[in-house]
């Protein structure tokens, strides 16, 4: 079977990418850091952005419930978007290409371009600093933790977290203009 143009594409990267990943994933072997990414990585799969989005209209009223149609609904089009990259691309985790890489969690699907967990915790964030910057800087450090987590972890390569990243603060830039009149900044 011919071999896709992206899955070629892939193949070098991945070549590039499997010995930083390799370093990057020995850190799992310590007790504490495994576990603590273990954690961030189950928090980063939805609870912990799901708990946030319900917390908005009690924190900012009427305000809040704006805010948390726009964050859903945003993260429902990041879904779908992550999904159709992730079928079409076809990029194999690290974990499957180097089996020298322990997959220290299980994934939640297949394939690895884009991370989704990045994408999603990239565009919340996002949205969080335009509308709730206090907020939004204080779950900054959780964001990042996510991020390290898929390396970290032997889920993703450094350039899934990157273009999930990208997408998702794409993703929070364009809805953020779409939704300029339906949700004006905090008063």
């Amino acid at each position: 079977m011919a071999q896709s143009r992206a899955s070629r594409v892939f193949s070098r990267i991945d070549q590039f990418e499997h010995r930083w990943c390799q370093q990057i994933n020995h850190s799992a072997g310590v007790p504490l850091v495994r576990d603590y990414f273990r954690l961030i990585s189950w928090l980063g799969n939805g609870w912990f952005w799901y708990a946030l989005i319900l917390s908005l209209p009690v924190s900012y009223g009427w305000w809040g419930w704006k805010l948390a149609a726009l964050m859903t609904a945003t993260g429902i089009a990041c879904t779908l978007l992550y999904k159709v990259l992730k079928t079409f691309l076809v990029r194999e985790r690290p974990f499957i290409s180097f089996p020298v890489i322990q997959c220290v969690t299980p994934p939640l699907d297949r394939y690895s371009f884009p991370s989704g967990h990045s994408l999603h915790a990239v565009c919340f964030n996002a949205l969080l600093i335009t509308y709730l910057p206090v907020l939004g800087i204080a779950v900054l450090p959780f964001t990042i933790s996510v991020l390290a987590s898929r390396v970290i972890l032997g889920l993703h390569y450094p350039s899934d977290v990157l273009a999930g990243g990208l997408i998702g603060a794409g993703f929070a830039a364009l809805t953020t203009a779409m939704a300029s009149s339906f949700l004006p900044g905090l008063s």
